[in-house]
């Protein structure tokens, strides 16, 4: 739709108001065959019927109009013409090279991810005033241009998948460890984001960022079944059974990976993929390859550098040298304002400060970093953690 008709906000609301028409006659009627070509169907023509109100848009309703398809009734069963799958196209659309590159992937994540502005805003670690200042500047932006939804031209090209990457990356991050609610994960963000990956590594297989990202993502939720109990509480990756870990992902990540890094200049998705295949070789947590881990952050630190990136690099470097030189390491990020806004900082720093033997000072972090996050598993995890330091030796 917004490829369509070139209107964000209103392409927007009119998918809203398909989606409420839809949760009553579907109840009623039963769900059709092709529930999206009904909901853009719908949408359709809730938008041409607004616009048909407002005189002033006379001239573009019947451009309009005639890119529409004939208005036939829906119902359940309806003859209706397929509707193709364009969303990499709108992931590429929506990362205008008018906007700044943060505003690019706050916009797409909310049009196309359909992610909620709380959780972009702490996706990117800043307030979701922000982030909402960012999204409604975007559209401003784009309201004013001629045409912002026309193919990007090859030119373009490389700075949008740039930004396309990223947005997919935050798609499958929230899936992979939602940051609210009774869940640890949420399969529909994350298979959501493996299949458009899959369909961008489809049409430009030979770009390695590309073909890093998806070996990052498979790599990674090849443990999904490993990552909470019965009860859905959340297990660490330390203490995960290897043997649930699907195999059949992970040879999949490792042989995309294994294929991407010689093929040109290796990006941060690469190094992270490198990173996840070297913790899917392990049989077992102590047998994991620390040594090559922390060689890998350190060459992810030197190339995208951020306070993430140092915050597991410490994990890494501790590991290697011990918790005090990891927890050195962490020391400079308790000065950044918006890391300590997150529960990972006080997580991470609990973990070495246990491993040290500090157990005071890690139950007051446990506790610190389960305050901090609106996860309830996490909650449960790190609660649980800071009372079972209760009992330990001072």
């Amino acid at each position: 739709m917004l490829r369509r008709y070139g209107d964000f906000e209103a392409s927007e609301d009119a998918l809203q108001e398909a989606m409420l028409a839809a949760s009553r006659q579907w109840r009623r009627d039963g769900v059709p065959d092709d529930p999206t070509a009904w909901l853009i169907t719908v949408a359709s023509r809730r938008l041409l019927d607004g616009w048909r109100s407002d005189r002033a848009r006379a001239q573009r309703e019947d451009l309009v109009a005639r890119q529409t398809s004939t208005r036939e009734p829906l119902s359940r069963g309806a003859d209706q013409q397929p509707v193709v799958d364009d969303s990499v196209l709108l992931l590429l659309l929506c990362c205008h090279p008018a906007l700044p590159r943060p505003a690019q992937v706050a916009l797409t994540l909310r049009a196309v991810g359909g992610l909620t502005t709380a959780q972009i805003a702490r996706g990117f670690l800043v307030p979701e005033a922000t982030t909402a200042q960012r999204i409604s500047r975007a559209k401003a932006r784009l309201r004013q241009l001629d045409t912002p939804f026309t193919t990007p031209p090859p030119n373009e090209l490389p700075q949008r998948v740039e930004a396309v990457t990223q947005v997919l990356y935050l798609i499958f991050t929230e899936g992979h460890s939602s940051t609210s609610g009774a869940g640890l994960f949420d399969i529909s963000l994350t298979n959501e984001a493996i299949r458009l990956t899959r369909e961008l590594h489809h049409r430009l297989p030979r770009i390695p960022e590309i073909s890093g990202l998806l070996a990052l993502m498979l790599l990674t939720d090849a443990r999904r079944a490993a990552r909470t109990d019965a009860d859905g509480q959340l297990i660490p990756l330390a203490e995960q059974d290897r043997t649930r870990w699907d195999q059949a992902r992970i040879r999949e990540g490792a042989t995309l990976i294994e294929t991407a890094l010689p093929a040109g200049p290796v990006g941060p998705f690469q190094l992270q993929a490198a990173i996840a295949a070297v913790h899917s070789e392990a049989a077992a947590s102590h047998l994991t390859d620390w040594p090559q881990i922390e060689v890998l952050y350190r060459m992810l630190s030197d190339i995208a550098p951020s306070s993430i990136v140092t915050l597991n690099h410490a994990v890494a470097v501790a590991m290697v040298h011990g918790p005090r030189a990891g927890l050195t390491r962490i020391q400079p990020l308790l000065q950044d304002r918006q890391l300590r806004q997150s529960h990972r900082l006080f997580a991470v720093r609990a973990h070495l400060l246990e491993l040290d033997g500090q157990f005071g000072a890690a139950q007051r972090d446990y506790a610190a970093a389960a305050r901090l996050t609106n996860s309830i598993p996490e909650q449960r995890y790190l609660n649980a953690a800071a009372a079972r330091l209760d009992t330990a030796p001072a």
